[in-house]
Formats: structure tokens, sequence, C-alpha cells
């Protein structure tokens, strides 16, 4: 079947509420519920008797190693725990840091573990999931049992009389005639199916909020702390600053060697030519200087264009409002350009932008098939926000490989961001937001 002519999926006529007890979703969240507890308890065990073991034996030097020991533990079981929210809650939390010692040595690891605060929260989780793991399974599995029973009283109502001795439910009395209520009539039937039914409906909403906590638990305490996701953060853009760094490098090389390098060489030779020529044929000589200086001109104008794509004079003099409506007055299609700042922000951020606004109108102009485009630029508190829009004929993304993708990971390394809002057929958005950083 052609995936491009595809009809889309039909919504469903079955209201959410409805749908929402038979989801697998749920069925899955409540089997976590369910799981966690005997779980809770082996985790909780371990942890005391780490804690009460190392704590007995810690005159001695053994209680030291044996704490270690059982922190590593409480992360193997904070590991079980990550792998089990990722089956069945759908959490894929990201496991933490892992122990580095200094040296390869018995203290040295045991000093790594005892410095690592992922494995203090490992220690915490064991303690602090059996409580909350204890609640979660009782609550859970009455109020979900109880009103599936309800709902299906009127199928099983037959049994009481027929093995309970007695006519229906009894909500109170001491069994005597006249000193007990029955729920046996018809509509006493229908009203508790009906109780029945709200409870059934509404325990999805009651079991996904309870894993809402346990999702808070495992982000929170299984997974990286703050800190370390943000070195790791900072690492990564380092990566990319790096990367874009030597491919402009590359860039600047390979144009120099095609362009104005390879000019000038022929420039040299054409000189040396007319200097034999000079005396025996100063016509031929006259002729070929001329050619020269037509040379040196077009390796002058690939200069000029290499130190703009580097960074441009105008930009480093104006700023980048008049920087902007050069770069629009050099595209293919009509380009209208506003550009509201009180004051310019940080060089390399107005270099990032100016360069950003480039590589979009160089698409728009290679790709889009517009025949007019804007670029708006203005700051929002501690932000610079750029939009530049076309009405061509849209479809672009940011799929990897993608001269978009690379862009975004260029404004991700220094927390910015890209937004593309480009349906097929047009018209595109796409927005830019840098940190201000004065």
């Amino acid at each position: 079947m052609d995936i491009a002519h595809a009809s889309p999926p039909q919504p469903s006529r079955v209201p959410v509420g409805l749908r929402a007890p038979f989801s697998g979703r749920i069925w899955r969240e409540f089997l976590y519920l369910f799981l966690s507890l005997p779980l809770a308890i082996v985790m909780f065990t371990f942890a005391l008797l780490t804690i009460s073991l190392s704590a007995g034996l810690l005159v001695t030097f053994i209680g030291i190693p044996v704490l270690a020991a059982g922190l590593v533990g409480c992360r193997g079981l904070g590991a079980l725990e990550r792998v089990r929210a990722r089956a069945l809650l759908d959490e894929d939390v990201a496991a933490p840091q892992a122990v580095r010692p200094v040296k390869q040595s018995l203290m040295s690891w045991v000093g790594a573990v005892l410095k690592s605060g992922a494995s203090w929260r490992h220690l915490l989780y064991c303690l602090l999931h059996f409580p909350w793991a204890l609640f979660a399974f009782v609550f859970s599995l009455t109020f979900w049992s109880v009103g599936w029973a309800l709902l299906a009283y009127p199928l099983w109502k037959w049994t009481l009389p027929a093995y309970g001795d007695q006519p229906g439910i009894q909500i109170w009395g001491d069994g005597t005639a006249g000193n007990s209520f029955y729920l046996d009539t018809p509509f006493e039937v229908a009203l508790t199916s009906g109780i029945g039914l709200l409870i059934v409906l509404a325990g999805p909403w009651v079991i996904h909020g309870l894993t809402y906590v346990d999702r808070l638990l495992v982000h929170g305490l299984l997974g990286p702390s703050v800190l370390a996701s943000r070195v790791s953060e900072l690492e990564s853009d380092r990566g990319v600053v790096v990367d874009t760094a030597a491919a402009d490098l590359r860039r600047i090389e390979r144009d120099l060697h095609d362009g104005a390098q390879a000019r000038l060489v022929t420039l040299a030779m054409d000189l040396g030519l007319a200097k034999e020529k000079l005396a025996q044929d100063p016509q031929a000589a006259a002729k070929m200087v001329d050619e020269a200086h037509g040379e040196v001109k077009t390796a002058l104008q690939e200069l000029r264009d290499l130190a703009r794509g580097i960074h441009p004079a105008i930009l480093t003099d104006r700023g980048l409002g008049p920087a902007l409506s050069a770069l629009a007055a050099r595209c293919t299609v009509p380009v209208q350009v506003t550009v509201d700042l009180p004051e310019r922000p940080a060089a390399a951020i107005e270099g990032i932008a100016y360069f950003t606004v480039s590589e979009l109108l160089q698409n728009i102009s290679k790709h889009a098939q517009a025949t007019s485009a804007t670029v708006d630029v203005w700051r929002s508190e501690d932000r610079i926000t750029l939009l530049v829009t076309d009405n061509g004929r849209g479809g672009a993304g940011a799929e990897s490989g993608s001269g978009l993708a690379g862009l975004a990971e260029r404004l991700d390394s220094v927390d910015g961001l890209l937004v593309i809002d480009s349906p097929a057929g047009g018209p595109t958005a796409i927005t830019a937001e840098l940190p201000w950083r004065v």
C-alpha cells in the first residue's frame, strides 16, 4: 500500500473514559503496582540489612567495605526497577553515572562507591519505596477489585442465597429479620452495579495517579542527577561546537584551495609568461597583463565573499539589523526584514543569529519555490527570537543529516532552540531562539 496516500486512522467512536478500563496501558500500570510490593519488600529488607550490618561492623574495618557492597547491591536493584518502569510504565530512565575508581584497587573502589551520590539515592529509594508500594498495592487492588465486583453483582448475586444463606449483600445488621439491610431488590442490584461502574471508570485515573508517584521516585532517585545530566549535555554540546568549528575550517580551506588560491597560482603563471614576452611581443604581454588584472579582481571578490562568510564586516560595524538587510538584498526571493532590538546582544550570539538567518534564506532560495519571505527579530526577556517565514511549498523538516538538523544542533549547543512549522503545501515558519548574553 502506498504510505503517502494511506488514509489516516479513524478516531474511535467509544469515548476515552469508557475505553480506559480495558486499555493495555492501565493494566500494565496495575501490574506494576501489583509487583511493586514483593519487590519493595526485598529491597527494603536488603537496605535495612546493609545499614544494620555495616553499622554493627563499623567499629572494625570490615564495616566500610560491607556498606560499599550493600550500596552496589542497591544500584543493582535500582537497575531492575528501571527495567520494570521501562517495560510497564513506558518510562525510559537513563542509568546514573557509573562508579569510576581513581585506581584499580579495593580501597579506591570502596571510596568511589561511597562518594557516589547515585549510590546513596538508590539506598534511599529502597527505603522509601516500601511504604509507598504497600499503600499503592492495597489501595489499587481494593479499589479495582471492589469496582469490578460491584459492576458484576447481577451476575453473581445468585450465589449469596444459594451458598451464603442471605438474599444479597448485607449493608448492616446482625442477620436477624428486621435488623438487617440487604441489596436484593432489582433497583438495589442495578444501583449497586451502577456504583461499581463508576468505580471501574474512575479506576484508570486512580491507578495512573498512583503510578505517577512511582515515576517521580524512579526519575528522582534512580536516574542521573540534574548536575550529572547538565554536565553530560555540556559535553555533548562541546562536541557539537568542536565538530562545527572543524567543518567550518575545512570549508574555508576548501574554498581557499579551489577558489582564490587556484586563481592566484594561475595569475602568477600568467604574469611570468607576460614578463618573458614583454621584450619580444609587447602587445601579447599587455593582453596577458590585462587578463591577469581581471583574475586579480575575481580573486579579490572571492576573498571578500569568503571573509563575509567567516564574519561580515557590516555585522561587526553596524549590527544585526543592517547585516540582515544586506543579507536579504542578496537573496533570490524578495525578503522583508524587521529587527526590533533595544541593544546589541553578545557578539557570539549576534554571529550565530546572522548565520542562522543566512542558512534559512539559502534554503528558501534553493528549495522553497517561494515568491516572498520575511525575517523578524526581537528580544523577549533574556532571549533573542528569530522568525523566518516564506510562502513556498513547505515540507521542510529536521531529519537526520539535513541542514536544518545541523542548524538545530548548533543552536542547541548554546542553549538555543529551533522550531519548524512547515506543512506540505506551505507556508513555512521557522523560529529560532537564542540566549541574549550581553
